[in-house]
């Protein structure tokens, strides 16, 4: 497995190369964001391990200049920068992980396995369809009615989750795990700012709504409507 870890902190690099060269890891070590930039939308990883505070471009513009290239590489951001609205940005831009400075190696270790694993599970059906919504997975597009419609990377995931489970009733918990593969922050409103999101893409100017919300449980997409308690 081929990993980029950009980190400018000469120490912290060095420890991280070592720790994941040993656990049987390729590692490519950059210490700015341009090398970093550079190497992520030119060559081929599993995995990219991202510094946010870089010099020259920090790791929010390079997340987002993958996701806007429709490069799905997974990225598990590690930085000092450990505000809710930090963690939330960078989930938000396309992150699949976010761990904060300072940690434990075995941890960074686990989630990079895990993601790495999740990264591998193969495609059953390249392209999913409920109604007239429409999700081609390997051209990462989404039309509903035959009209295109535009999503962030991990708005896409979320959709894909939500089809590829339709009709069941997906805790907050659940989404949280599996598309941004963290805990579930009762205190965060990640999850339900993204379903508002993806809401407002696929469902406000289209007949029959798919997304529908069960108090107290989650959500769910499913094509009949239900009736929600207001």
């Amino acid at each position: 497995m081929r990993l980029l870890l950009v980190e400018d902190e000469i120490k912290t690099g060095n420890y991280l190369q070592k720790g994941l060269t040993e656990a049987g890891f390729q590692v490519n070590l950059v210490r700015n964001g341009l090398d970093g930039h550079h190497l992520a939308m030119t060559e081929a990883f599993d995995l990219i391990v991202l510094d946010v505070m870089l010099p020259d471009v920090d790791g929010w513009r390079i997340l987002q200049s993958l996701r806007e290239a429709e490069r799905h590489t997974p990225v598990l951001f590690l930085t000092a920068r450990d505000s809710v609205d930090d963690r939330v940005k960078g989930l938000e831009l396309g992150a699949d992980d976010y761990l904060v400075k300072p940690f434990a190696f075995a941890e960074l270790l686990a989630r990079i396995r895990t993601l790495l694993r999740r990264g591998a599970v193969p495609t059953f059906s390249e392209l999913l369809k409920v109604a007239d919504l429409t999700l081609d997975l390997p051209k990462h597009r989404v039309a509903r009615s035959g009209k295109k419609i535009t999503l962030s990377h991990k708005e896409f995931c979320l959709l894909e989750l939500l089809i590829r489970r339709q009709g069941e009733v997906l805790p907050r918990s659940f989404i949280a795990s599996q598309v941004w593969d963290m805990n579930f922050d009762s205190d965060t409103n990640v999850i339900d700012v993204a379903i508002r999101r993806l809401r407002a893409k696929i469902d406000d100017d289209f007949e029959p709504k798919l997304i529908h919300t069960i108090r107290g449980m989650g959500y769910k997409l499913d094509v009949e409507p239900i009736d929600e308690p207001f």
